[in-house]
C-alpha cells in the first residue's frame, strides 16, 4: 500500500521558517524523483521543487528560489522542504508527490500571517 504522509505545516509569521517532512512507504523511494507542490484556495496546484533519486539534482519554482530547499534521506524514506523567509503568498496546502506516478500525500497546511 502506497502512503505519503506530510507533516510540519502550521501558522508562522512573515519572515519565519518551517520544515515540512513527507514519509513514504509502499514504493521504491530511493529511485523516485520526488517533488513538492502547493495549492492556494481557488488556484491550481503548482510545482514548488523537485529532487532526483540521489538528491544531487534539484529544481525550484522562481517564486521560492533562494528561500526553500528540497532534500531527502533515502535511508529514512523521507522527503523534506526547508522554508525560510516565508511570505503571506506562500500560504497554501503543500503536497508531497512522486513524479511520473499518481502518488500524492494528503497535504499539510502552511499559513503565513501576522
Amino acid at each position: 500500500q502506497v502512503q505519503l504522509v506530510e507533516s510540519g505545516g502550521g501558522l508562522v509569521q512573515p519572515g519565519g521558517s518551517l520544515r515540512l517532512s513527507c514519509v513514504v512507504s509502499g514504493f521504491t523511494f530511493r529511485s523516485s524523483v520526488m517533488s513538492w507542490y502547493r495549492q492556494s484556495p481557488g488556484k491550481e496546484r503548482d510545482l514548488v521543487a523537485t529532487i532526483n533519486g540521489f538528491g544531487g539534482i534539484t529544481n525550484y519554482a522562481d517564486s521560492v528560489k533562494g528561500r526553500f530547499t528540497i532534500s531527502r534521506d533515502n535511508a529514512k524514506n523521507t522527503l523534506y522542504l526547508q522554508m525560510h523567509s516565508l511570505k503571506p503568498e506562500d500560504t497554501a496546502v503543500y503536497y508531497c508527490h512522486a513524479l511520473y506516478t499518481n502518488y500524492w500525500g494528503q497535504g499539510t497546511q502552511v499559513t503565513v500571517s501576522s
